[in-house]
């Protein structure tokens, strides 16, 4: 990353936001080795919202968790809607602005440090750069817990915070390569779709669940996981309701009931045979084999 100018005494942020979540660490030292998270959050925008900025003193990554938009970056033009990513840096003449029908909610970062530029590259981006992630709301999970860390005000919010910047690029990687190229809709939509699956088993139930969870007719669901993942989307959802609930029973404290609660059964007795059906062991048979690993 060039070396910026002095980092200012606050981050500039947009008032054009109707709801936001923010932290902030270190916003000076941007000398320091390594990679710096400095500060970042989630925003809402307005339907009016405007962002216009040349020599930004810090590397940036913004994702759009929904809605749609636009930006410029150094010149180019480039639509953005969920699972969009672009990063910029004092290199960059940036314009951000949002569709007044359906306001994005983004979530950024910056980023400070020596090898913040060189890490963003390892990570497959360059300043200017922008990625369409199908299975982004991955990168969500870690950038919730990066914001509700950072937040916290405590003594190791700083090591934390850099941690799960680490864990967030490394997903960024990850997903980066997931990615589809152009012409491709159909295998985009399915990991959109799986991603959007993955992120809400818990509370899902039934294929129109799924369906209006990712905005995406049954039948066009049938179809696209039959070709990709050999499952219905429903055995998919239940599949990962069962690796969820698997996870929950690893706790000796946890009872079947309580597992079978957190991934949305009321009834313990059809999960356990769900359960089974998935694993091929009973949900307390499962608990008990862990007592002798």
């Amino acid at each position: 990353m060039p070396r910026p100018s002095p980092a200012p005494s606050k981050p500039v942020l947009s008032t054009q936001v109707s709801a936001s979540r923010y932290f902030f660490l270190g916003l000076t030292g941007t000398s320091r080795a390594g990679v710096i998270p400095a500060y970042g959050g989630f925003e809402q925008c307005d339907p009016d919202y405007l962002v216009q900025r040349e020599g930004v003193p810090f590397g940036a990554l913004e994702l759009v968790a929904s809605g749609e938009g636009a930006v410029r970056l150094n010149g180019t033009e480039h639509a953005l809607r969920a699972g969009s990513l672009f990063c910029y840096d004092a290199t960059t003449r940036l314009e951000i602005r949002t569709d007044p029908v359906r306001p994005m909610a983004k979530y950024f970062l910056c980023l400070t440090g020596a090898r913040t530029r060189t890490r963003l590259r390892a990570a497959g981006l360059r300043s200017g750069g922008l990625l369409q992630l199908a299975m982004f709301t991955e990168m969500q999970r870690v950038w919730d817990d990066l914001i509700r860390e950072g937040s916290h005000h405590r003594p190791t919010a700083g090591r934390l915070c850099a941690a799960l910047t680490e864990v967030l690029l490394l997903k960024l990687e990850e997903l980066a390569g997931l990615s589809v190229s152009p012409g491709r809709a159909a295998e985009e939509s399915f990991l959109r779709c799986k991603g959007a699956i993955e992120a809400q088993a818990a509370t899902l139930a039934t294929l129109t669940d799924i369906a209006r969870a990712t905005g995406t007719g049954p039948t066009r669901l049938n179809r696209l996981f039959r070709r990709y993942q050999g499952l219905s989307p429903y055995q998919f959802l239940l599949h990962r309701k069962m690796a969820l609930a698997a996870e929950a029973l690893m706790n000796p404290n946890t009872l079947v009931k309580e597992a079978a609660a957190q991934v949305g059964f009321a009834d313990p007795y059809h999960f356990s045979r769900c359960f089974k059906q998935v694993h091929r062991v009973a949900p307390k048979d499962f608990q008990r084999s862990l007592k002798h690993v």
